[in-house]
């Protein structure tokens, strides 16, 4: 059954209606997105130093890992580096995307530039991304239609779906596919050149930026092919190992990510739009990841994400201080899950469908789902 969501305090009245440094107890009603972002607007303050130095950190790895790739003859040494390159595509795309949210550095104009280059190595298309995560996604996180990002399927839906497409969203919800999910259904269907459908929005920049990331990925693949020949390579494994393995593995990486930041089994979607703001969905509709050891750092802090949905301005190296802030404030209002492997398989054996009436995840036949074990282990 849904849990009694809490309703929006009025605050036209311009009253203070709880102090900066009183947090509000649990089974208050939340105050206004407003107050919630003043509790985190000093944090918002950026480092244009701080963040070019994390920008030539990053491709300096990049660079290493490439080059790696190239010059060591060992197919599994290759491999490996292939998925670190992967990975550290993903670390350039995390600054790109602090850069798209104009939380980056303090000059706009050098944000939207420096964006650009930053989502080259993941081939992703500026303006496209932003419109659909800036806008869509940030405005309607948790919405059916409208956050098209991992929805979940109601029962009927699956049923309607041809015998293909039911055996791919399977696949998508086993745990293994995240990167075949982002691959499909956010890289090639909304990331670049998007059909009218998928983008009803015509814009000359989404070609112009679609057009800069072809470029950017020919650029990459002449390269390989070009290393290959100087140093005597068989061109297709330099192919695989310098260019698929990381564009997959960097797939994988963001499919995950953006699966296990909203999806939870104590974190609820909705078809109702009244229904969803009321429930303050910029902190009910987000998990906050913690990591043993160095997880956090390694991704940038972007598992650090319901300050991110309350006040996208704040930087990411700025984040933990923003989430600590808001969870003092809101204590146990905010779902926060230490990660392990386990508890992300049990997450994706347990969320498959939904029922948005009941605000509960269903299996595959439509069935209730029982208590989710080990939630908070």
């Amino acid at each position: 059954m849904p849990r009694t969501c809490l309703s929006i305090r009025n605050i036209k009245s311009g009253r203070t209606l709880n102090p900066l440094d009183t947090p509000i107890a649990p089974g208050e009603p939340l105050p206004h997105r407003k107050v919630i972002r003043n509790w985190i607007a000093p944090l918002a303050d950026r480092s244009t130093l701080f963040a070019l130095s994390l920008v030539v950190l990053d491709f300096a790895l990049y660079g290493l890992a490439l080059a790696g790739i190239i010059l060591f003859d060992n197919l599994a040494v290759k491999i490996l580096l292939g998925m670190v390159m992967g990975f550290i595509i993903g670390r350039l795309f995390i600054l790109g995307h602090d850069a798209c949210h104009q939380a980056f550095t303090d000059n706009r104009r050098l944000n939207r530039w420096v964006g650009r280059l930053l989502f080259l190595p993941s081939l992703t298309t500026y303006s496209l991304w932003e419109t659909g995560h800036n806008t869509v996604h940030h405005g309607y996180s948790n919405l059916k239609g409208f956050d098209f990002v991992w929805c979940p399927k109601t029962p009927e839906e699956y049923r309607a779906l041809s015998p293909a497409a039911r055996a791919l969203e399977r696949i998508y919800r086993s745990g293994w596919g995240p990167w075949l999910y982002y691959l499909i259904e956010i890289w090639w269907k909304k990331m670049y050149f998007p059909n009218a459908r998928q983008m009803p929005t015509r814009r000359r920049i989404f070609t112009l930026d679609s057009l800069m990331v072809t470029a950017g990925g020919i650029v990459w693949i002449a390269g390989l092919i070009w290393a290959a020949s100087a140093t005597g390579q068989s061109v297709w494994l330099l192919l695989l190992t310098g260019f698929v393995i990381p564009f997959i593995f960097w797939n994988g990486m963001i499919g995950m990510v953006i699966y296990i930041q909203h999806t939870h089994p104590e974190i609820e979607w909705y078809e109702n739009k009244a229904e969803w703001a009321a429930c303050q969905p910029f902190v009910s509709t987000t998990v906050h990841l913690t990591f043993k050891y160095f997880g956090r750092r390694l991704l940038h802090n972007i598992m650090v994400h319901t300050a991110h949905h309350v006040d996208m301005s704040v930087p990411l190296y700025r984040l933990p201080e923003a989430q600590h802030k808001l969870e003092t404030m809101l204590p146990g209002r905010i779902v926060v899950q230490m990660f392990s492997w386990r508890w992300y398989f049990q997450c994706a054996r347990y969320c498959k469908l939904y029922d948005f009436t009941n605000k509960q995840w269903l299996d595959f036949k439509g069935r209730p789902q029982p208590a989710f074990p080990n939630v908070n282990h």
